[in-house]
């Protein structure tokens, strides 16, 4: 017998009319302990709010991609800020990955930071951290814009902080902030990245970037089935190593 969605609608709700509301809490109760795990609603209410609250590094690097993006597009010094602050942390290849993919849902995402940041207060020397690494990202292009400013400070009074307690954190990060690298360091460093030596002839330096380049390629790590953080990873990877390039070509004088 076929029953007509409005009949079967009408017999459910008078099934669950006639069952006493304790007996009914208790019947959901055990549902959802089965189901997920939860032993009460103050549980559930638990595993809600903490499904998408960000600590420590995660929130760290989402605010630096927030950042990074604020000022309209992330350029190379952003870049390279955000990575500065994962060695700045001693942060292994695990963390750098979730470092990686917290910075970039940062740039993308609107999630709300209020609550978060609110949940530092009573964490000074966490916040004060986190603000100091916001303020050397703000500068990572040499210049802040007022978008960068205005997050920052706003950022601060979430977390309980005066605009004066937040700027005098400005001139803090700027005096533990690394002295921008030279020319000459950059193309050691160039050399390194490539892992060439100083008199490597041209054909050598170009088949040691064509070889990482081909190895790191984004498109050849999502086809092997990278995670998404991986791919993003080796985006940035592959454009250290055009710039390399770029930096030893035209130290070198070869095309």
């Amino acid at each position: 017998m076929v029953w007509p969605l409005t009949a079967l609608g009408a017999l459910i709700g008078w099934l669950l009319a006639s069952i006493p509301g304790a007996l009914l809490g208790g019947l959901l109760g055990q549902m959802l302990d089965r189901r997920f795990g939860w032993t009460s609603w103050a549980g559930l209410r638990e595993r809600l709010a903490s499904r998408d609250e960000m600590r420590g590094n995660e929130l760290l690097f989402f605010l630096l991609g927030r950042l990074a993006k604020s000022g309209g597009r992330v350029s190379e010094a952003h870049i390279q800020a955000a990575r500065t602050e994962m060695r700045r942390l001693r942060l292994d290849g695990a963390a750098q990955r979730a470092a990686i993919e917290a910075f970039y849902r940062g740039k993308a995402s609107d999630v709300a930071l209020r609550a978060p940041l609110a949940r530092l207060r009573q964490r000074r020397e966490e916040a004060a951290r986190l603000l100091e690494a916001c303020w050397r990202m703000a500068r990572a292009n040499g210049q802040m814009g007022t978008r960068e400013h205005e997050l920052i400070l706003l950022w601060g009074k979430w977390m309980g902080w005066d605009g004066a307690a937040v700027a005098a954190l400005d001139h803090a990060a700027a005096r533990g902030q690394e002295a921008p690298m030279s020319r000459a360091g950059a193309y050691e460093q160039a050399l390194r990245l490539l892992g060439v030596r100083h008199d490597a002839d041209p054909a050598t330096i170009k088949r040691a970037y064509r070889r990482l380049l081909s190895k790191h390629h984004p498109d050849k790590q999502a086809g092997a089935g990278a995670s998404p953080a991986a791919v993003r990873e080796a985006t940035e990877r592959t454009r250290e190593l055009h710039s390399a390039y770029t930096l030893i070509r035209e130290r070198r004088g070869f095309r």
